[in-house]
């Protein structure tokens, strides 16, 4: 068991203030596998202290130079990358093979493109007769959650590093093995003390602590759209700089013409990756009420492939939801969408085969949805997929945008110049057109109940700097 005492502050391994401490548990055996310290207030205070007294000096060093500090800790995620892929597939259920690509891969990726970012990106530019400045926003809290915990890690503090903030980071108690091995790359980095800060513990605590302290400039979250709204009232009070990313309930839209297998097998992939716990899956697969039959016996099909087991197997597809707690939600929902009408093609609430433990549910997909139904207006977080049918392309346009999120979305047709027209009319932060595959220079963030602010790329960064504009003589 990996036994961890400390936070990471000032530059040193600090022991934490309080004796209380927190289990980790792996959720395909439901075995504690790690024990991190319960962060405390006092924690938190000396953390946001060794970050405002070593902003500025961070803040005034070149973007070559920061940009020197990236790629040490990018090669240090390149190199512990297997590492990093096994500690979240305990801690996080995700299949190991796929924890490789994207659990390790794409931090990794993400931290090298801010690197190369500092040295074409223009932190000073000339409008008349005045310089408008790009400046850092000062002391940045982080608090992360535990689905995607190292990227969603990366995808705040590597921009934020990169414009010359520092950082005090919170991750999610549930899966923290990673963010360890982060702090310890950061170290090994030589950053200056100060510039990158690591508590540890729960949210009623350390991340209500850092979200109220006075020093913290910024707050850049990544969670439950309930919890959202909280931080966000938090942060008003100290008038805040808050960047959002929250829920979402992501509409795929087949249009009549499209490549129906395609379209579902893409559907039902997005809506199971990490089990379901994925903020831009596609939980509603929308269909002509003509394709419908075809679609529902696809979509069966395609599931049957997605067989529950031990995240560690190499031929398995679908690991285990994180906790008790999350299982337990997801099979409200689905005890719900049976209660109010829905079709329940294949899934359900049994315990799948040979699975004495861990919190496995079974790939579920209903038929026969209607839009007004709450399994297809609240976000489920598990695999869970719903079926609604469509008259006409303005109907199945109504259907996906009638939701308070707005994170994501899919479009299929076999005329692309259709399916573009269609993207640009979802009410929604990103949309894919026919499967295209995800960028990490777009910008990733959602409207609504999805929340605001940009994350990765150049719009990333800026989310990170203040403008100022200097008027100088004609």
């Amino acid at each position: 068991m990996r036994r961890y005492k400390e936070h990471y502050i000032n530059g040193q391994w600090t022991p934490s203030s309080g004796p209380g401490t927190i289990d980790v548990v792996n959720p395909a055996n439901e075995e504690i596998v790690a024990q991190i310290p319960c962060g405390t207030v006092e924690d938190v205070e000396l953390a946001v202290a060794a970050a405002s007294k070593t902003q500025p000096l961070w803040a005034d060093l070149s973007a070559a130079e920061r940009a020197g500090y990236l790629r040490k800790i990018h090669q240090g995620l390149s190199e512990r990358a297997d590492v990093i892929a096994k500690v979240i597939t305990e801690e996080v259920g995700m299949p190991l093979k796929l924890s490789k690509r994207i659990q390790a891969g794409l931090p990794a990726a993400v931290m090298a493109s801010y690197a190369d970012l500092l040295e074409t990106y223009p932190f000073e530019t000339r409008i008349g007769n005045s310089q408008v400045l790009r400046e850092p926003v000062g002391v940045v809290g982080c608090i992360t959650p535990w689905n995607y915990p190292l990227h969603q890690a990366v995808a705040k503090v590597a921009p934020a590093l990169a414009a010359g903030c520092t950082v005090v980071l919170k991750p999610s108690e549930l899966a923290p093995s990673c963010i360890y091995i982060l702090a310890e790359i950061v170290d090994a980095g030589g950053l200056p003390a100060g510039v990158f800060n690591l508590v540890v513990g729960d949210g009623p605590t350390t991340g209500e602590a850092l979200a109220r302290h006075q020093e913290i400039a910024m707050l850049s979250f990544t969670g439950s759209t309930r919890v959202g709204k909280q931080i966000a009232g938090i942060a008003a009070h100290g008038v805040k700089r808050t960047s959002l990313e929250l829920g979402g309930k992501s509409a795929s839209v087949v249009l009549e013409d499209a490549d129906l297998a395609k379209a579902v097998k893409g559907t039902v992939a997005s809506c199971f990756l990490n089990s379901g716990q994925t903020c831009t899956a596609l939980t509603r697969l929308l269909v002509p009420a003509a394709l419908y039959q075809d679609a529902a016996r696809l979509a069966v099909e395609v599931a049957a492939s997605y067989l529950p087991g031990d995240p560690a197997a190499e031929q398995t597809r679908l690991g285990p939801l994180v906790s008790a707690e999350q299982r337990h939600r997801v099979h409200g929902y689905i005890d719900k969408g049976i209660a109010e009408g829905a079709e329940l093609l294949c899934g359900g609430l049994a315990a799948p085969e040979e699975l004495a433990c861990g919190y496995f549910v079974r790939p579920t997909i209903f038929g026969r949805v209607d839009p007004a139904m709450t399994i297809a207006r609240e976000e489920i977080f598990g695999p869970v997929l719903s079926i609604i049918s469509y008259e006409d392309e303005a109907e199945a346009l109504q259907i996906a945008n009638d939701t308070p999120y707005g994170l994501s979305g899919a479009v299929w047709s076999a005329d692309q110049e259709r399916a573009l027209r269609f993207a640009k009319r979802m009410q929604t932060g990103q949309v894919d057109v026919n499967g295209a595959p995800f960028n990490m220079q777009a910008p990733f963030g959602g409207i609504g109940q999805s929340g605001y602010g940009r994350e990765l790329g150049e719009f990333g960064l800026e989310e990170f700097l203040e403008l100022k504009s200097i008027q100088l003589p004609k």
